[in-house]
This record gives C-alpha cells, structure tokens and sequence, in this order.
C-alpha cells in the first residue's frame, strides 16, 4: 500500500491519461497508415505508456525494447549513456517510432537518435508520455507529446523513484522528502 502522505499532488489523472492516449493512437495510425511501423520502447518506464498505446494503434506494427540508463540511483541523468539491452532485430528501412515515458534535459534521447539514426531507419520519430519543455537543454524534436508538464519530480504510470510507485494509474508528483536529504 502506498503512503498518500508521499503524494503531494496528483498532476494527471488515469482517465485523462487513457483519453490523450486514445487520441495519441489516432493520430498515429493515420500518420503510418499503410507503412510498416516498429514501435521501440525505452525500458522500464514506457512500459506500461507502450501497453495501452500499442492497443489503440490501428494499424499492424511491430515492438521492440531497449534500456538505457542515465540516471543511476539519483532523480537527476548524469548525461552519461550506457545501452543495457539493445535491440533483437535491425531497423534498417524501417519507420521507427520511439516510445519514451518522460523527456527532461534531452540528453539521452538525443544520444538515442544519434545512435538510432546510423543504423539507417526509413524514418525515426519520437511519441512521450510526459515532456518537462523547462528543463530541456537539448533540442530534440518530439513528433507526438501526450502532456507538458511543470518541473516537478513524477511519479506513477510506469515512471519511478527507486523502481518505487511505478504501479500508480495516474501521474502524481512525489513529497520532496522522499527523495531530498537534510
């Protein structure tokens, strides 16, 4: 059971997320209608954005997985990049969409894109849950944004604090003394 005294806020609801995703499907589909389409999740906390998009994406496409780390234990990417696991198959000619939970500074997924682009996709695009635009310090252009979201520490819907609280439904900002010290 959750603590709701480590909840200060619950910033997007579930049934708003599941209604933007909906739309985010849709707009989708009618993007790639009659392409072939990999959507390629960035582990763990897409995991669950990719589950209930991939359903309301009409059209037939493939998924694919990889996990990156920037941040470590802490709540702040060091801008060091380290592949995890790579993708299973080439994507090579293929129209690529990543599947991102959250887009703070930009670092990594430009790292990604820069990584992603020499393997020579047919098209590579970018599809977050939740984009923080004030925290950004580098441009990387985003094709399909589910929320802008304030510069606040969130958790729930897939994303975590300590591989904690990614179960919650919605989007919820966590108290400052979870993860601040002194």
């Amino acid at each position: 059971m959750i603590d709701p005294a480590l909840i200060t806020e619950i910033l997007i609801p579930s049934d708003e997320l599941q209604a933007r995703i909906v739309e985010l499907g849709a707009e989708i589909s009618r993007a790639y209608e009659g392409q072939d389409l990999l959507l390629l999740a960035v582990l763990k906390g897409s995991v669950l954005f990719l589950s209930d998009l991939m359903r309301r994406i009409e059209i037939p496409h493939a998924i694919d997985f990889m996990a990156i780390s920037s941040y470590g234990a802490g709540m702040e990417s060091s801008g060091a990049v380290r592949i995890l696991k790579d993708l299973d198959a080439p994507i090579e000619g293929r129209n690529v969409l990543i599947v991102e939970d959250i887009i703070d500074t930009g670092r990594t997924l430009s790292y990604l894109k820069r990584l992603l682009t020499a393997r020579q996709p047919r098209s590579l695009r970018i599809c977050t849950l939740l984009n923080k635009p004030s925290r950004r310090e580098v441009d990387v252009p985003v094709e399909y944004i589910g929320f802008d979201i304030p510069n606040k520490f969130v958790v729930g819907y897939g994303l975590d604090f300590a591989e904690l609280y990614r179960n919650l439904p919605y989007i919820a900002v966590l108290a400052p003394e979870c993860y601040t010290h002194g």
